[in-house]
């Protein structure tokens, strides 16, 4: 174990400015959709078109770029899985080496895909819990750098450019950009949603926009940390949104962050989640995973309205064994249909 708790600098404006540059030089813009099915001025935000399959790719090339920089040439991290997909993607670019730790109760799709990749694969423990304390103590023995699915500035920095990628798109369909808007994302350790909030931080007027969490019931390790001013361990139970499954690293930088610029965090049920996948399959055709359909689910179940101005539901993942994938998006609906 380590012998402390690690200290995590916050973002600056110049990792910020970094990693946007990095981002739009290795990755394509993914496409920002109108979604009738969850309301007139509902869109959808499709990080499931990312190259590793979810948005977190964002954060892993900015974070590996910025420490190629440094000298750095190998990292281990721990992930539910989408982290480390995207980890991989990154360091077989950058030239980095890279040994990820996943749990044994992880999404089998996510390990098998990780298998295939040049990357040291390291099954470690029941629950992610587990898996991230042993790749902290793992990068500690080995010398090596830890790298957090959310606890780093530069993923975080990473992360904070699906904000700036949303904003150039709007500029393009000539939306009105004084209205308000709504921008709901995963709370799992909190990455995109402290990325989300330093982007708008600087990009727009607070009376303009929200930003909104959104967790599993089954893991409220954000919604406990935002009210208690700092990580608390919470209850974790078995949820198919597993990327938002999890406590947080004791000190997390992203508790604050998103106790400062993030407006509001909700809960969503399992079979909200299935809902919002079948929801996302039927009407558009979109195969998304349980934690990438958490922002949808919060619109289907009526958890957020969609308001005047615009609402944007950023789809985060679509990394999902078909076997259960089809499991749920053959069963019928539980919850009000839009």
């Amino acid at each position: 174990m380590p012998t402390a708790h690690r200290v995590v600098r916050h973002p600056t404006e110049l990792d910020l400015n970094a990693a946007l540059s990095v981002v739009q030089r290795h990755l394509w813009p993914t496409p920002l959709v109108p979604s009738p099915a969850l309301g007139r001025n509902a869109w959808l935000k499709l990080e499931t078109l990312q190259p590793s399959g979810a948005f977190k790719v964002r954060g892993a090339v900015a974070a590996l770029s910025a420490l190629a920089a440094e000298g750095t040439r190998h990292v281990v991290t721990a992930s539910a899985g989408n982290h480390a997909l995207g980890v991989a993607w990154a360091a077989e670019r950058l030239g980095v080496a890279a040994t990820v730790v996943v749990a044994k109760t992880s999404s089998p799709a996510k390990r098998a895909a990780l298998a295939r990749l040049p990357v040291e694969l390291v099954v470690k423990g029941e629950t992610y819990d587990a898996a991230e304390a042993h790749g902290i103590a793992l990068a500690e023995a080995r010398g090596a750098v830890y790298l957090s699915p959310y606890n780093d500035p530069y993923v975080i920095a990473g992360q904070a450019t699906v904000g700036s990628e949303m904003w150039a798109q709007l500029g393009d369909r000539d939306v009105d950009q004084n209205v308000p808007l709504t921008i709901l994302a995963g709370a799992g350790g909190g990455g995109l949603l402290a990325g989300l909030g330093l982007w708008a931080s600087r990009q727009l007027p607070a009376r303009s926009l929200r930003i909104i969490g959104v967790e599993a019931e089954q893991s409220r390790a954000m919604s406990a940390a935002v009210a208690a001013g700092r990580t608390v361990p919470v209850p974790v139970g078995e949820t198919l949104a597993d990327g938002l499954a999890g406590n947080l690293e004791p000190g997390s930088i992203t508790v604050a962050l998103v106790r400062q610029h993030v407006a509001e965090i909700v809960a969503v049920s399992e079979v909200e989640i299935e809902d919002a996948m079948r929801l996302l399959a039927r009407e558009h055709g979109f195969i998304v995973e349980g934690a990438g359909a958490a922002g949808a689910a919060a619109l289907v179940a009526g958890r957020v309205a969609v308001e005047e101005g615009m609402t944007i539901a950023i789809l985060t993942g679509r990394n999902i064994a078909l076997d259960r994938y089809a499991a749920v998006v053959t069963q019928p609906d539980h919850t009000r249909a839009l």
